[in-house]
């Protein structure tokens, strides 16, 4: 599969009014829902494509109650911006696994509190 920069890339620009960033949102969120099996197979994730739409829907659910308009438009250009990393490969395992805290094998528990309690469990 070749690879053009271009491809993905959206103009950075402001909402006019809310419908106008409503209807951003909603292109940018289908993007990423239409782009998972994709996603799944180019950086070779061990999790079904469910849990990767279900990651990314609480992704824009995070934001959902913002109230500013400037701060919706930086959202959306960031989005933008990580949809265009993502698939044109720019990006490595890890950085999309990050994503993944409690299916990932890298999560937050994976290091013991203390000596012995690593110790104890067997760990290197």
């Amino acid at each position: 599969m070749a690879i053009t920069p271009t491809l993905y890339a959206v103009r950075t620009r402001q909402s006019v009014n809310w419908a106008d960033a409503r209807r951003r949102v909603l292109h940018s969120y289908r993007d990423w829902i239409r782009a998972a099996p994709e996603i799944q197979t180019m950086y070779n994730i061990p999790l079904p494509i469910s849990v990767i739409r279900t990651r990314i829907r609480e992704e824009f659910e995070r934001h959902r109650f913002t109230q500013k308009l400037a701060l919706v438009d930086v959202l959306i250009s960031k989005s933008n911006n990580d949809y265009q990393e993502t698939m044109n490969f720019w990006r490595q395992t890890t950085h999309i696994m990050s994503y993944f805290k409690d299916e990932n094998f890298r999560g937050d528990e994976r290091l013991p509190k203390n000596f012995m309690t690593g110790f104890l469990e067997g760990r290197n």
